[in-house]
């Protein structure tokens, strides 16, 4: 091929010449012999270095704080006779390395699994070989090949149209044209752009790195804009790190500036909430729950590509149906009467007589024969499937092209309702005047079940205006990509064009709908996962540093900060578990409340430092436990009055307290976590084993290092079983407020906490609530009551 001859502008025979091809194609060996010189039809992947992108994931705000606090500890922790606290730097790093090997190793997994499913859904295309059809993966296409362009594909690669009728493009993707553009034959098709009527042969031209898309894919909008999820995680982060800072900011100035306290002493109390505060698991743990999630959905036959669309399908409210043939048995009935007021479309039979019998000849004109009614009945999981996305608080909307009277029948057989109006009520035009005037535009897509006879630019409108009025909405299709791109959530169907899936977020394998209603289960779930951490990372951040300034201002008591390390790295290893935690997803679409996070936070966390501080005093300025339990300890401020003063039993007794004060905090940071994860009483919903294990395990190690530990080089002493038991006994009393003050949130912010507590439900409907597939009727008044409760509820 000469290189110098543009191959967009000279006649179409001279490129079937310069290409050295014909109309009947290539041969196979041919084929194989030019995917040699010219290279795979995709574009260039970019590899990410896996060094970098493990390295990535200690570059957040949370772990620039953890990595200034291992800084701190070396440098800045020094004089008073001490070496640096290089335990405390080995510990940060460690505990950092942990948690981004954890999440590269699950984030890979997830990656793997998505991307070998993905590669079973390759873009097809039908090419000419060996004089035969076939569909083949686009990736083998080559300068030369003759494919055939239909409704609905991606063009494949740059090619130049052949003979037959024109085909109308949409090049918005590369040239951001809103309009669709005829293309004639003999015209050029860019590689990317979409089909969207017509069908005609084409020869290719260029494919790859060497199409038009592959020279310019610096036009290709591949911004990375910031989600809904990551602005929640970062606001709860940022909350967190100014708690962390303004804790700081107020011992700093009293310690050194007032009590006027030991540089070295006053930096290691620093040190303590820098460590012990800061949710440093939350990136990893809610990186390793998206990509657990996404494994799951992709068993049950939905492939995500974005994974924030997983949070978004939690708090999807509205799904709109704009596909009424991709999840229906195409099964043909003849039927004598009243075809469209008893679901049955027309197929209308002409014949044109073409005397000359040749493909050019324009023929008689065509003749009408009659018309075919044909049934399109739904599938037997059809109106189960609706039923139970309404009973989860999702209102479905069918959004088709056939006429009214057709789509009010497949809604009144599916239980979904009939109040459904034609295309021309979104404009207005409709016969009935008093609709317009009665309802707005907006009121009218809010309320009705669905929109008939329309239009793709009436799907793109119907999505916008439900957008606007605050819904999540998600749009399920197989052909309608415009549709799926402006929905938050994008589903598009087995079986679904290049387009579609090109266009959507996540993807079905199977049939049907009922892998929208797993999807939206599991969805819910992890959602429910990531906001129970988000609440427990909040409450463990106000307690660590709120409980341990207090102590270390009032009492001008010092932390050890090793210790405090020990507990972040326990908590770190039994948070981790969240992420396959049981939980019990929502009834109705969840959405990210910071109010009620933060509020919930402060309120839980307040009340555990509180708890802590109180048992600081009882332990070091009363008798209460010596006297009620029988445990002694020598307080620090009782040598000198009643009990001679001897340096080695007053540093042992400081050291003592401090086991204690580690125990206690363990104790009770882990434990809110079984509050948190629960919308209900705590003791009800069991957690899971692997929680309940990890939360074993790493208390029984914490309570062997307070009972029998002798470190000199941390400074605590081991207390002894008795008093590892009356700690236990106090954690305990001081767990069991924690439900009443939920419940006491949820009242004061609008929940209705009553229906919290008693309901008894799971979101995983049974067989026996859908057994029978013809009780339409039953399953329209579930229907109706599940709608009017989701209605109230918003």
């Amino acid at each position: 091929m000469n290189k110098s001859v543009d191959l967009e502008r000279i006649p179409v025979e001279e490129v079937l010449e310069q290409l050295k091809c014909t109309r009947a194609g290539l041969t196979s060996e041919e084929g194989a012999r030019r995917l040699l010189v010219f290279g795979p039809n995709k574009l260039e992947e970019k590899k990410e270095s896996m060094i970098l992108k493990f390295l990535g994931l200690m570059w957040n705000p949370l772990s620039w704080v953890m990595e200034a606090a291992a800084i701190m500890a070396i440098v800045m922790a020094n004089g008073a006779g001490r070496p640096p606290n290089w335990q405390e730097f080995v510990g940060i790093v460690a505990l950092l390395l942990i948690n981004s090997t954890i999440s590269f190793i699950e984030e890979n997994k997830a990656g793997n699994a998505e991307a070998a499913l993905m590669a079973g859904l390759a873009p097809k295309t039908k090419v000419l070989r060996d004089g035969r059809w076939s569909e083949q993966d686009a990736s083998i296409l080559v300068p030369g090949d003759i494919i055939t362009v239909k409704l609905g594909d991606i063009i494949p690669a740059d090619a130049r149209l052949l003979e037959g009728d024109p085909l109308k493009i949409d090049q918005s993707a590369l040239t951001g044209e809103s309009l669709p553009v005829i293309k004639s034959p003999s015209d050029e098709v860019f590689s990317g752009s979409i089909c969207i009527q017509g069908e005609i042969e084409a020869v290719v031209i260029a494919t790859g790195v060497h199409s038009f898309l592959g020279k310019a894919e610096h036009l290709v909008d591949s911004t990375n804009q910031v989600g809904h999820f990551q602005k929640v995680i970062t606001a709860i982060g940022n909350f967190c790190i100014c708690s962390i800072f303004v804790g700081i900011f107020i011992e700093a100035v009293v310690m050194f500036g007032i009590q006027h306290c030991n540089y070295r002493d006053g930096i290691d109390n620093l040190l303590v909430p820098l460590i012990g505060g800061i949710p440093i698991a939350m990136p990893t743990t809610l990186s390793v729950t998206m990509a657990i999630g996404s494994q799951r959905l992709s068993q049950q036959g939905a492939i995500t590509k974005r994974r924030t669309a997983i949070e978004e399908m939690a708090r999807m409210d509205i799904l709109d149906l704009c596909n009424s043939k991709g999840d229906v048995r195409k099964k043909v009935h003849a039927v004598i009467d009243k075809f469209a007021e008893r679901g049955l479309q027309s197929l209308a039979v002409a014949i044109q007589e073409i005397p000359e019998k040749t493909k050019d000849s324009s023929g008689e004109p065509w003749q009408l024969l009659g018309l075919l009614p044909i049934f399109d009945p739904p599938r037997h999981d059809s109106a189960d499937t609706i039923i139970r996305a309404q009973i989860l608080g999702v209102n479905v909307k069918m959004i088709t092209g056939d006429q009214l009277a057709i789509a009010k029948e497949t809604g009144r057989r599916l239980g979904m309702g009939t109040n459904m109006y034609p295309s021309s009520s979104l404009l207005f035009e409709d016969k009935d005047a008093s609709i317009a005037a009665a309802f707005s535009i907006n009121e009218i897509i809010e309320t009705v079940d669905g929109f008939a006879g329309v239009l793709p630019e009436h799907k793109y409108e119907i999505v916008k205006r439900l957008q606007e009025r605050k819904h999540i909405c998600g749009v399920t299709g197989d052909g309608d990509a415009t549709a799926l791109k402006k929905a938050d959530i994008g589903i598009a169907v087995a079986n679904a064009s290049d387009a579609a899936r090109s266009a959507a977020d996540i993807f079905l394998t199977e049939p049907g709908l009922n892998a929208i209603i797993s999807a939206v289960l599991t969805s819910r779930a992890i959602y429910q996962r990531m906001q129970n951490y988000t609440i427990y990372a909040v409450s463990a951040t106000i307690h660590i540093v709120f409980a341990f300034m207090f102590i270390a201002l009032r009492w001008s008591f010092d932390i050890a900060p090793f210790m405090v390390l020990i507990i972040a790295i326990l908590n770190n290893v039994t948070i981790m578990t969240i992420s396959r935690d049981r939980v019990k997803p929502s009834l109705q679409p969840d959405s990210w409340k910071l109010r009620e996070i933060f509020t919930t936070g402060i309120v839980l966390g307040g009340y555990l430092a509180f708890m802590t501080v109180l048992f600081f005093w009882a332990m070091t300025n009363t008798t209460f436990f010596e006297e009620k339990f029988h445990v002694t300890l020598y307080r620090p401020w009782d040598y000198g009055e009643s009990v001679p003063y001897r340096p080695q039993d007053y540093r042992k007794s400081v050291q003592k307290i401090r086991a204690a004060l580690y125990l206690q905090v363990s104790i009770v940071s882990q434990a809110l976590i079984f509050v948190t994860r629960s919308r209900s009483w705590s003791y009800v919903e069991r957690p899971g084993l692997l929680l309940i294990s990890a939360f074993i395990v790493s208390q029984l190690i914490a309570t062997l290092i307070a009972v029998d530990s002798n470190w000199d080089s941390v400074t605590i002493k081991g207390i002894g079983w008795r008093w590892a038991g009356v700690i236990w006994l106090y954690s305990v009393v001081t767990y069991i407020p924690l439900d009443f003050l939920k419940f006491a949130i949820q009242y004061l912010l609008g929940r209705k906490v009553r229906n919290t507590l008693l309901q008894d439900k799971t979101a995983f409907t049974t067989k026996n609530l859908f057994s029978d597939k013809n009780s339409y009727r039953e399953l329209s008044e579930i229907a109706e009551e599940a709608k009017h409760r989701a209605e109230v509820i918003r």
